[in-house]
């Protein structure tokens, strides 16, 4: 039993264990968490439990949603897989990013964040940070820190905000709407990008909350800073209808956690993903891996989802595809067992200390 109660949702019969992992994690919680499976378009698990605003004690129902944060880029991938030539320079697309000597850059590597545009310089003001259309184009006009592929770093902020430009040129829409539309192709599922979204869960963070937690050299501390602007720092910032009405394609998506398995148990089905299996396949081959030049993690992409790595990011099954989200949110597939699955939370924990997502995804993969 959770403080803010106890844990409801179903599990098909042979699932119960998840359940019971899933009851424990609660028993610890600060907020709320919700668990989902699909598997073939039928839930399997569709757990969820404490509290959306621990400040008034509004629980975490059925149809409560969140901010994906990075969550947020797994749903963009689908979405650039379908529009997007990986080969293609991006100044195909988007002729002002040649400048300053980025005419060769790809696509892919854009997407496999391997183009050395990890920060935008200079800083941009404090309201336009979750702009991307403000924030590409100040990206064609800046410099690339390395060579593009020579290196592979988590651009946090500016994937998103190269990849909304590239959609948008690409497409003649607002990117937001392609990613919505994308995902919206599956049946009961949803993301709340250039649609105003319900009032999502309240963000806590856990007590020693930090970014970085795999930093060794403190002296590219002031990079992740650039990469980052504050924007974790405080909850007061992660909350503001600022954040979750931007429809930033890097951070500020918005959807419950049934919503997000049942997109990727599609993805994980070419019989019902709204992808088409051959550009899916292409996304999620390896397309950069090692350690993350900036932030010393280990780490393994495809074309802007994160895959299976030596973390075991996405549990023990060898080959996964998704996104995980800033504070613990764990969304992706196990496409050689057809399944999606999604962990939603609206309570920060640093990603060295958090257990959650792993203990519920190594009890699923025993099953």
């Amino acid at each position: 039993m959770s403080r803010a109660g106890p844990v409801r949702g179903t599990v098909a019969r042979g699932f119960e264990a998840v359940a019971d992992v899933f009851a424990g994690l609660l028993a610890d919680a600060r907020g709320g968490m919700a668990f989902s499976v699909v598997r073939g378009g039928e839930p399997l698990v569709e757990l969820h439990g404490g509290l959306a605003d621990p400040s008034t004690g509004r629980p975490w129902d059925g149809g409560t949603v969140a901010v994906l944060f990075s969550g947020t880029k797994g749903l963009t991938a689908a979405a650039a897989a379908d529009v997007l030539d990986p080969e293609a320079p991006v100044a195909a697309y988007w002729p002002e990013f040649a400048a300053a000597g980025k005419g060769g850059i790809t696509v892919a590597q854009v997407l496999a964040h391997t183009a050395g545009l990890p920060y935008v310089d200079p800083e941009p003001d404090a309201g336009a940070v979750l702009d991307d259309r403000a924030g590409a184009a100040a990206l064609a006009r800046q410099r690339p820190l390395w060579e593009p592929g020579s290196r592979v770093a988590y651009h946090a902020l500016t994937w998103g905000h190269l990849v909304a430009e590239l959609l948008r040129r690409a497409t003649g829409r607002d990117p937001r709407s392609v990613v919505e539309d994308v995902v919206a192709r599956v049946p009961g599922a949803r993301v709340h990008l250039a649609t105003p979204p319900p009032q999502p869960a309240r963000i806590v963070q856990a007590p020693g909350y930090r970014i970085s937690t795999f930093l060794h050299d403190e002296a590219r501390r002031r990079v992740v800073e650039r990469m980052y602007r504050g924007l974790l720092d405080d909850t007061d910032t992660v909350n503001s209808p600022a954040w979750y009405r931007s429809g930033a394609l890097a951070a500020a998506g918005v959807a419950g956690a049934p919503a997000v398995a049942r997109c990727y148990a599609a993805l994980a089905d070419p019989g019902r993903s709204p992808v088409a299996a051959s550009a899916l396949e292409r996304a999620t081959r390896t397309h950069a891996a090692g350690t993350d030049a900036i932030n010393d993690r280990p780490l393994r992409f495809g074309l802007g989802f994160e895959l299976a790595d030596p973390l075991g990011t996405y549990g023990p099954e060898p080959v996964a595809f998704g996104h995980s989200g800033a504070g613990g949110g764990r969304h992706g597939a196990w496409p050689e067992r057809g399944i999606g699955f999604s962990f939603l939370t609206n309570e920060m924990r640093a990603e060295d200390v958090d257990d959650r997502a792993a203990a519920l995804l190594g009890v699923l993969h025993g099953l």
